[in-house]
């Protein structure tokens, strides 16, 4: 049921043309200054936290023009906003840069997660011409089928113990809060940017069997379905890699990692890591997949 919360942020989100923000991107719109890609697929922005990085996703976008993009769920965190609301501005230039880039031609299919299971309610509707979906199948250049979900309907903790995912969110909050002040330090003494949280995950057991249950069975369930491949979110782990025949593609996340999985006009798909503002010295490549490496037809 659509709350009135749920409403309120809904039209946060799907605001007229013409906002505040409206017009705030620099030259570098200009295409011609830009590395084009056929798709691009992000998660997990988590807008309306302190932890969401308006201004190095705009950067992003400015600098990567697309035919398709992808928002794999968790673009607005309704859970934070509820405990408290923040938005400020660079959010909004943000929605309003998306909102942009659908009327512009790019393809925007928004497939909600459940940090923002409010905009489920508006699927199979379009808002400024944004698609809203359940889940969507991209089909690469290379004819590839590619499952594209958030992930939450694989996370046990999520679909069985609501209170738990919440309690977790929390923590996660109060890591992100810490992890903020810490590469404020660093930053005085030149240091880079380090991610508390990631390293915390890292070192427990526990969360990497987790992730690995996470990855297996998003990808057999792709499989299952007869997909290629699967674009999924939802952990905050940038991943892409073959797991039992089934090409598994994880974009990261907008809080820590700064990560976007990238379709090239030859099908090849490449997760890139964004470290600036400009193209050419911005991107940090992860890893890449191609044709030749991709897995068989199902």
């Amino acid at each position: 049921m659509l709350t009135r919360f749920d409403a309120l942020v809904a039209r946060s989100w799907f605001s007229a043309p013409g906002a505040p923000g409206e017009g705030s991107d620099s030259a570098l719109d200009d295409d011609a200054l830009r590395q084009r890609y056929r798709s691009i697929f992000i998660s997990d922005l988590h807008m309306g936290t302190p932890g969401f990085q308006a201004e190095a996703l705009l950067d992003f976008l400015r600098a990567h023009p697309s035919d398709n993009l992808y928002l794999v769920g968790d673009v607005i965190d309704g859970w934070q906003l509820r405990r408290k609301w923040f938005w400020p501005q660079a959010h909004n230039d943000v929605v309003q840069k998306l909102l942009r880039r659908a009327r512009k031609g790019c393809r925007v299919v928004y497939v909600p997660g459940n940090h923002d299971e409010f905009a489920r309610a508006f699927i199979g509707h379009r808002f400024g011409d944004i698609e809203v979906v359940e889940e969507a199948v991209h089909v690469t250049a290379d004819g590839r089928r590619l499952w594209v979900i958030h992930g939450d309907y694989f996370d046990a903790v999520v679909q069985c113990a609501k209170w738990l995912a919440y309690v977790g969110d929390n923590l996660y909050e109060f890591t992100l809060k810490l992890n903020r002040h810490l590469n404020r330090v660093r930053a005085r003494f030149g240091l880079p940017y380090w991610s508390l949280s990631s390293y915390l995950k890292h070192k427990v057991k526990s969360a990497l069997n987790y992730v690995t249950d996470f990855e297996v069975a998003v990808a057999r369930e792709a499989r299952r379905r007869g997909h290629q491949g699967v674009v999924c979110g939802h952990i905050h782990r940038a991943e892409i890699r073959d797991i039992d025949g089934v090409l598994y593609c994880n974009d990261g996340d907008w809080v820590e990692s700064r990560t976007a999985l990238v379709e090239h006009d030859d099908g090849r798909l490449e997760l890139i890591h964004w470290t600036g503002s400009t193209a050419g010295a911005g991107v940090v490549r992860l890893g890449a997949r191609s044709a030749a490496a991709a897995v068989a037809s199902a």
